[in-house]
Formats: structure tokens, C-alpha cells, sequence
């Protein structure tokens, strides 16, 4: 018996009314294809890491922390309400492909952070995630993010 593929449904990245502004969000953005080198290349990461903190300049965002990885980055954003996090996000990866030549996979994922604990334990898992990929040994070695990780956060978020 053959059923069909799952269908990709596009997700509504609104934050509903009764989330307060500026409210952090874990947000995964990937690459295509999957396994390709497209953000950990220099000047790529260098570019895309000055466009985030623009982004923050702009006050289009508050970043927590933002890693590169190869074929994806993760960050904690908190996004202005206007536009919003999916306008936000979407003329962001426009910006990037336009400039860079990044390939982007449609879509992104989002989850909003509820509580300190939540906040803590995606700021571990991020900056951790170029050690679990075996491509660096030291959280603050890996050159692709930014702010670099304060060594007081790590203890906190273990």
C-alpha cells in the first residue's frame, strides 16, 4: 500500500496577540542543498554576520546569539513587532541570497522562548551545536557567531 508524501506546509511565523513584544524566538534557517558549505566560508560568514548586526542596529532585531554552521545557522532573535518576524526573516534571507549566493531552503523554523529555563537551554544547545558537529573543540574557538558566548551563560545554560 503506497501513501503519499507528507505535504510541507508554509508556517505562520505571527506571534499570537497575546505574546509581548519583543518576546525571544529559537529560529533555524537552512541551506540548500543540505550537506553543502555555503555559510562557513569567509567572507560569506563575515558578510552574514555584519548583515545580523546591522539588523540589530536597525533595531529589526535583538539577537541573543547567532552560530553559523555550514549548511544552516541558529539563533535567539527577538523581533521588533513591526514588521514582524516573518517579514524580518524573509527580506533578510532575500538580502543574502541576492548579495552571497545563498541558497536558501523555503520557510524557516520558529519556537518561542516562554521562560528563563527554555532561553538556557537553547543558548547551550546552539552554542554547543559546531562542537557536536566535531568541527571545532571550543565554543569560543568557532569563528561563525556572534556575540561570542559569555562563559558565564555556558554555566548557567548546562
Amino acid at each position: 500500500m503506497e501513501t503519499d508524501p507528507p505535504i510541507r506546509r508554509f508556517l505562520p511565523h505571527d506571534a499570537p496577540h497575546w505574546v509581548p513584544e519583543w518576546e525571544p524566538f529559537f529560529i533555524t534557517i537552512c541551506c540548500q542543498p543540505r550537506g553543502k558549505n555555503q555559510l562557513c566560508l569567509q567572507p560569506t560568514s563575515r558578510l552574514i554576520l555584519q548583515s545580523i548586526r546591522e539588523g540589530e542596529k536597525q533595531k529589526i532585531w535583538h539577537i541573543g546569539l547567532v552560530v553559523l554552521m555550514p549548511d544552516h545557522l541558529h539563533g535567539i532573535f527577538h523581533f521588533n513587532p513591526v514588521p514582524g518576524m516573518k517579514v524580518s526573516v524573509v527580506n533578510w534571507k532575500k538580502l543574502m541570497a541576492r548579495k552571497l549566493k545563498i541558497k536558501w531552503q523555503r520557510d524557516f523554523f520558529d519556537h518561542r522562548l516562554r521562560n528563563d529555563a527554555e532561553y538556557s537551554l537553547k543558548y547551550a544547545y546552539i552554542s554547543q551545536n559546531p562542537i557536536r558537529a566535531g568541527l571545532t573543540k571550543d565554543v569560543h574557538s568557532w569563528p561563525h557567531q556572534w556575540p561570542k558566548p559569555k562563559r558565564e551563560d555556558l554555566k548557567t545554560a548546562r
